[in-house]
């Protein structure tokens, strides 16, 4: 598929075909394709947690989305053959650049005007939900509420030094999937948000 179709066709699917796994060369394809992405001073401060059984998925369900029936989101997000978990390492930021070849001698957060490990693994994450439109497939990224994290966490073991980012799920598009109703606000132009040699309004 030509690149600019990829990122045209690139939307969040939110129903999956049970029925259909993604392949393991498509899985791998999706993770290799994500320790491209940019990292500051190649820190490479992420970390991949991939839930694929049914057990696995159903753990991390029930760890994120609580007790009580699915709603009609849940219900359909639950049919994923594919979860895929990018976790930042905030740590692996600091020490880099505590390093001689950057010139700092500390791992003082403040430095930094922006969390780059949370954008790092940010940008890992943008290149699975490109490759999964490459790779006919459909894939959304969404976010594990933060009263949830703990649980998570405890769940599968992950260390506290890691956080979580959000969530990707994967997989062949349901006949059930559904356009968000926030679609209908309209993608703003490329004049509406771009500012040219000096900030306009």
């Amino acid at each position: 598929m030509e690149f600019a179709d990829v990122v045209r066709r690139r939307r969040m699917v939110r129903d999956y075909d049970p029925d259909r796994p993604v392949p393991p060369e498509v899985r791998e394809r999706l993770l290799a394709h994500a320790i491209r992405a940019p990292s500051a001073g190649f820190s490479q401060g992420w970390a991949f947690l991939v839930l694929e059984s049914p057990e696995e998925r159903d753990r991390f369900w029930a760890a994120t989305a609580g007790d009580g029936a699915p709603d009609r989101w849940l219900s359909r997000m639950r049919r994923a053959p594919l979860l895929i978990v990018p976790l930042s390492h905030k740590a692996a930021y600091l020490d880099r650049y505590a390093e001689p070849d950057k010139g700092w001698s500390d791992r003082d957060e403040r430095r930094w005007p922006v969390p780059y490990w949370d954008i790092d693994t940010g940008m890992a994450a943008l290149l699975m939900l490109l490759t999964a439109v490459d790779e006919g497939l459909g894939a959304c990224f969404f976010g594990i509420p933060p009263d949830r994290t703990a649980g998570f966490r405890e769940e599968f073991g992950v260390p506290a030094e890691y956080r979580p980012i959000g969530c990707i799920s994967v997989g062949y598009e349901g006949k059930d999937d559904r356009r968000s109703p926030s679609l209908r606000r309209g993608r703003r132009s490329v004049a509406d948000v771009v500012h040219r040699g000096h900030w306009q309004v």
